[in-house]
């Protein structure tokens, strides 16, 4: 099987879909700086699959950073894009941070993928690109909104950077949006450890289970919704990770040149805070002495997506339930 790139591989959807590649029968690498991990999930790789990958702790920011990876393995047919910061409140605070992060790496790579002739590359964006939807659930036809943040204007930008690539070049590009990834693979080996206090739900529940965050708030429980708690699209990380190889196989058998398309990486449900906390309660038989607080600004009331498109095109399938990713999610907790 063909060798392909991985930006961000220590990351948490690249450390899984690193497990996803090698498990059907590729050849991976690693670009990692380690700003945002500490390379642990490494480990955690081989015990998973028996093969250690190698990581290259670069800066892809820099153009010639990146050449020098794709010089030393010109066997390189393909580059799944992870790497990029994902914090919506220091995206926020610092939002040149994430341009210069985001967009810098993604052009560096976009810069040595065409001086290789590497012709193949799926990005991780995010279904923060449709901004305030009028009407649910999403589908990739979905006007694009403003951005609400930073964050996700860079991946709204990086999109566009693509799409004027793939209007020139002979490659071709598929771009997954992202709904609400969560959970862990399901041996506890590797899962999502962000630095600092979590950004995204889960983490924050598994760490307030765990005795390591002293409280959990539910932000409002008066939005037009069925228990007054917003709605999110929820899709385990081993989903997700396997999208992207369904992907490649798309792009290589079935894409014509010069083309780029978009899909909708998400369960096709909403699902309430509330009912998601009561998954956890009811995988793990923990209660949860959550408190209920107000809104936040900036929060929608409700967000999901249609995936029929990901399911007919890509061949793509859901395999885990709410319930299971809660479980994985706790079992890797019990490892950190």
């Amino acid at each position: 099987m063909s060798k392909v790139l991985v930006t961000g591989g220590c990351g948490y959807i690249g450390s899984h879909t690193l497990v996803s590649l090698l498990e059907r029968g590729y050849q991976v690498v690693s670009a990692d700086d380690l700003s945002r991990s500490d390379g642990s999930a490494l480990e955690g790789i081989k015990k998973i699959t028996g093969t250690e990958v190698k990581n290259y702790r670069a800066d892809l920011k820099d153009p010639a950073a990146a050449q020098r990876i794709f010089a030393e393995n010109p066997d390189i047919e393909a580059v799944i894009h992870f790497a990029a910061y994902k914090a919506v409140g220091e995206s926020v605070a610092h939002p040149l941070l994430y341009f210069a992060n985001n967009n810098g790496s993604l052009l560096s790579v976009l810069g040595a993928m065409e001086k290789q002739g590497v012709r193949q590359l799926v990005f991780s964006s995010s279904c923060t690109v449709y901004g305030r939807v009028e009407e649910l659930p999403a589908t990739e036809q979905t006007p694009l909104g403003e951005p609400e943040c930073p964050y996700a204007r860079t991946k709204l930008m990086g999109e566009q950077m693509i799409s004027d690539l793939a209007a020139s070049y002979p490659g071709r590009f598929v771009s997954l949006r992202y709904f609400n990834p969560a959970g862990a693979h399901l041996s506890g080996l590797i899962g999502e450890n962000p630095a600092g206090r979590p950004d995204n739900l889960v983490p924050n529940i598994t760490r307030f289970a765990a005795g390591r965050l002293p409280g959990l708030a539910v932000h409002g429980s008066d939005y037009p919704t069925r228990d007054g708690s917003c709605i999110r699209d929820y899709i385990h990380v081993m989903d997700i990770a396997r999208a992207h190889v369904d992907a490649l196989s798309y792009i290589k058998n079935k894409m014509p040149d010069r083309r780029h398309e978009f899909f909708n990486l998400g369960s096709g449900a909403g699902t309430t805070v509330l009912e998601l906390l009561k998954a956890f309660e009811r995988a793990n038989g923990i209660k949860l002495n959550y408190k209920i607080g107000p809104r936040r600004p900036g929060d929608l009331p409700a967000i999901y997506a249609d995936n029929r498109k990901a399911r007919e095109v890509l061949g793509w399938e859901i395999r885990h339930g709410l319930e299971e990713m809660m479980s994985s999610a706790w079992k890797w907790e019990q490892t950190v």
